[in-house]
């Protein structure tokens, strides 16, 4: 007994119980941290980095939807959601990256028919991409833009672009006039460079910040601002509109004299950059941003008319849904509309009796810029108005005619607008009566290209709601929407915030948001890629021109200039 005792120790009675829970405690927290880590281990696999999670945009400001919006924003996210393209790790080296130099593309042969292609037919163009070890890729992502032109005709269509996920495309034209037409391919930037800017807008939305003067007498202090304005900076002055809801912040004055009530202007502040030594190598121009790729055989077909008689090719006809193309250096529409050349005095006939108001970018104020210029008695009414932003009039008296422009509200990359200058589109289309001797236009996306997705989709669907009510109290009012349009890439500045590919991802926002709308489109994205001209964001005059002429076209669709072609 006193040996059986002395093997066995005495043990407290609560001290079973207490060690059986902490045991179980822990097991407990073992395994939820095992499938906390195993959860997010799934998701690295399987999420496509088009569609980021929302935890780095914490800090960004975004305008409070319905329900309804809700689930329609969702839906357009996921429809645009990017191919997924390959991470930027520590294993990640150049040479694997998308190299324009070792890709090709080969025209398809045209199947029946002799071989011989003929207006109405569609031209198919393999495209595959290869690393700087000319190894081709096994995944896609990259960014391409295609179109079949014919510099001696002027005349060129756009093409769409198929992505096969695999590293090889396929793109797709219609053929649309008698000659010679050349495919042109370029790479605007590799799969590799996609994954970096979809990292920026993720997490560093702020790159472009934003400022405001606070003035009160002699005192005055530059403060920044921003829609996304991180929580570290300090406290905020809310300038959130309050009819549209659309937010806007800067930080408060560190001066005790000044306050949220002395800001006199907005102005564009600095470009922080925050890239690593590789990153940078992904956005070179002539190496690997808006660079051509060339063609393994021929790069151009002879399109021949059919006996038959002329077709009529519509962009209904064909998987490329161009909206049209030029022929002789003028725009022809593959829609509905048939677009009609203006001159001097029909478009002082087509404007006669009308107001036409512009709200937008600086691509937009290029229409107010041509029209002013087109008519010979316009008188600009608020000429002392110095900034780009506006609001400028211009007037023609003896015809009746009224063109205003206005810029959007921030955020927008303006210097030194005063506060009382800047407006919201929404606010504006609320104060307009409309009817048939009202025209609108309006243009906004490349001020957006830097922010989360989510900023620009609201912004448009707050446009939108205007634009129902302006419809609703006057139906018969004339609204044209605006695309944006390529432009060119030459810096890094150029490539991280304004790059191509944000450019297409809102161009495809804007279509869908305004899809089913008694609205028109200038599709500006296909009448700069289709045309002989360089890319530019502020196209060239002869753009410009033919863009007046499909605005004009929507605006008096039943005069025929003598100058039509």
């Amino acid at each position: 007994m006193n040996n059986q005792s002395r093997s066995t120790p005495k043990v407290n009675s609560l001290f079973l119980p207490r060690r059986g829970f902490l045991l179980l405690l822990l097991t407990v927290c073992v395994m939820l941290y095992i499938l906390s880590w195993m959860n997010n281990l799934q998701f690295q696999k399987t999420a496509n980095p088009a569609f980021i999670p929302q935890e780095h945009q914490s800090f960004c400001a975004f305008r409070p939807i319905s329900s309804k919006e809700s689930l329609e924003e969702e839906k357009i996210l996921k429809s645009i959601t990017w191919p997924k393209t390959p991470s930027i790790t520590s294993n990640y080296t150049f040479e694997n990256s998308s190299n324009p130099l070792c890709s090709n593309f080969t025209i398809l042969p045209k199947v029946g028919e002799g071989g011989q292609w003929y207006i109405g037919d569609q031209l198919e163009v393999s495209i595959i991409i290869k690393d700087y070890y000319c190894y081709p890729k096994t995944s896609g992502g990259d960014v391409l833009l295609a179109s079949l032109k014919n510099r001696d005709l002027q005349a060129g269509v756009s093409g769409q672009v198929v992505d096969h996920l695999n590293g090889s495309y396929t793109a797709v034209f219609p053929l649309v006039w008698e000659g010679q037409a050349e495919v042109e391919v370029t790479l605007v930037h590799p799969s590799e460079a996609v994954t970096v800017l979809q990292r920026l807008n993720s997490e560093e939305p702020d790159r472009i910040n934003y400022r405001s003067i606070f003035r009160s007498g002699s005192v005055s202090e530059k403060i920044e601002c921003n829609v996304c304005l991180r929580p570290s900076k300090g406290p905020v002055c809310d300038f959130t509109d309050v009819r549209t809801g659309e937010p806007w912040f800067c930080l408060k004055p560190k001066n005790t004299k000044l306050n949220c009530t002395h800001r006199i202007n907005h102005d564009l502040g600095v470009f922080e950059l925050n890239l690593q030594k590789e990153e940078k190598r992904l956005f070179q121009e002539k190496i690997n941003m808006k660079t051509p790729i060339l063609a393994v055989g021929s790069s151009s077909i002879t399109v021949y008319q059919r006996k038959t008689g002329p077709v009529m090719l519509r962009s209904n006809n064909v998987k490329t849904a161009a909206s049209g193309f030029y022929y002789k250096g003028v725009w022809k529409s593959l829609g509905i509309t048939e677009v009609q050349q203006f001159d001097t005095a029909a478009i002082i006939q087509c404007l006669k009796g009308k107001v036409v108001h512009m709200y937008g970018d600086s691509t937009i104020r290029q229409f107010f810029d041509y029209l002013n210029k087109a008519l010979p008695n316009t008188k600009i009414i608020n000429r002392q108005n110095l900034a780009r932003c506006g609001p400028f009039k211009a007037e023609d008296r003896k015809n009746n005619i009224l063109v205003t422009y206005r810029c959007h509200g921030p955020p927008i990359r303006f210097l030194n607008v005063p506060i009382q200058d800047l407006c919201y589109i929404a606010n504006e289309l609320d104060s307009v009566s409309g009817g048939a001797s009202t025209v609108v236009l309006i243009g906004v996306w490349i001020h957006f290209t830097s922010f989360p997705l989510k900023i620009y989709i609201r912004r448009l669907m707050s446009i939108r709601s205007a634009v129902r009510r302006l419809l609703a109290r006057a139906p018969d009012t004339i609204v044209v929407i605006k695309t944006g349009t390529p432009q060119e890439l030459r810096t890094l500045f150029d490539a991280l915030t304004m790059s191509e590919w944000f450019s297409l991802k809102h161009d495809k926002v804007l279509r869908a948001l305004f899809k089913g709308m008694n609205v028109h489109l200038v599709d500006a994205w296909e009448m700069v890629l289709a045309h002989q001209l360089p890319h530019k964001i502020h196209p060239e005059p002869p753009i410009i021109k033919n863009m007046i002429n499909v605005l004009l076209s929507y605006t008096c669709p039943k005069m025929h200039s003598e100058n039509n072609l």
